[in-house]
């Protein structure tokens, strides 16, 4: 009997030309029927949001390649499960990514990328977002700066379709890879969310006919120390790759009984 083909579904946030997704569907083509649906625009640090406000529309680049003209990672997601796949086949797997820089801590509240696996979990389907950290020396002419990523999600894709996926519904892994060549990175290590210190950055500019307007600014890049588990900062801070278990339950449980008394 001929082996069943595992589908895998391919989202991201920094749009259907990134190189960086297009170095994850090279990698992933040998172990499934890849199909993408990717956003036409970077939709970078729009959460988990879904169009509601107008109408959405494919449009095929090639076989299996989509864009979605103009949506986000969650729009990608919910509509290509509800509509490029039949009800009862949906994929395998959703990987989201390869987002160009690190989702680590707090910020992946804010991550697209992290939202088209949120969407998929969700929607029943196990889901990984996978992010690459970038330093100043990395460069898309050096030939090797997805490289230790695509070879991690390959890794970590087989040992799910050889055994099975390690959550429990309603959870999924969030990956992050160190600026590092394969041959540098220590390893890897399960995580925490780390935890960022923001700031409130925006520059303001007047126009020309003299209507003030804003920039958001940069994000802050420190972080807290934290304590016990080794938290995803941390892990690539060392060298190492972070995967941490995320999961939509965004109850403070710890505190019910507190509040219980409280109110």
């Amino acid at each position: 009997m001929k082996k069943d083909i595992k589908k895998i579904l391919i989202t991201n946030d920094d749009g259907f030309d990134s190189p960086a997704l297009l170095a994850l569907i090279k990698a992933l083509k040998p172990l499934g029927e890849v199909t993408t649906v990717a956003p036409t625009l970077e939709k970078s640090a729009c959460g988990h949001s879904l169009t509601l406000t107008k109408p959405l529309r494919f449009v095929e680049l090639e076989k299996g390649f989509f864009k979605l003209d103009d949506g986000t990672p969650t729009d990608c997601v919910f509509l290509a499960l509800h509509k490029l796949y039949e009800a009862n086949y949906h994929p395998d797997i959703v990987i989201s990514g390869i987002n160009i820089g690190a989702n680590m801590g707090e910020d992946i509240t804010y991550s697209g990328t992290a939202s088209g696996a949120m969407e998929a979990v969700l929607q029943g389907v196990p889901a990984i977002a996978i992010s690459q950290d970038f330093s100043d020396d990395m460069s898309e002419r050096d030939g090797w700066e997805y490289k230790l990523a695509t070879e991690t999600i390959v890794k970590v894709v087989k040992k799910i379709f050889d055994g099975s996926f390690p959550l429990s519904p309603r959870k999924f892994l969030n990956i992050n890879i160190p600026a590092l060549k394969p041959n540098e990175c220590r390893g890897i290590k399960i995580t925490k969310t780390g935890s960022r210190v923001y700031t409130n950055d925006a520059d303001s500019h007047i126009n020309p006919r003299g209507v003030e307007y804003f920039w958001i600014g940069l994000v802050n890049h420190e972080w807290r120390e934290t304590t016990g588990q080794i938290s995803d900062v941390g892990a690539v801070k060392s060298g190492f790759v972070s995967i941490t278990p995320i999961h939509l339950d965004m109850t403070s449980h710890d505190d019910i009984r507190e509040l219980e008394s409280w109110i």
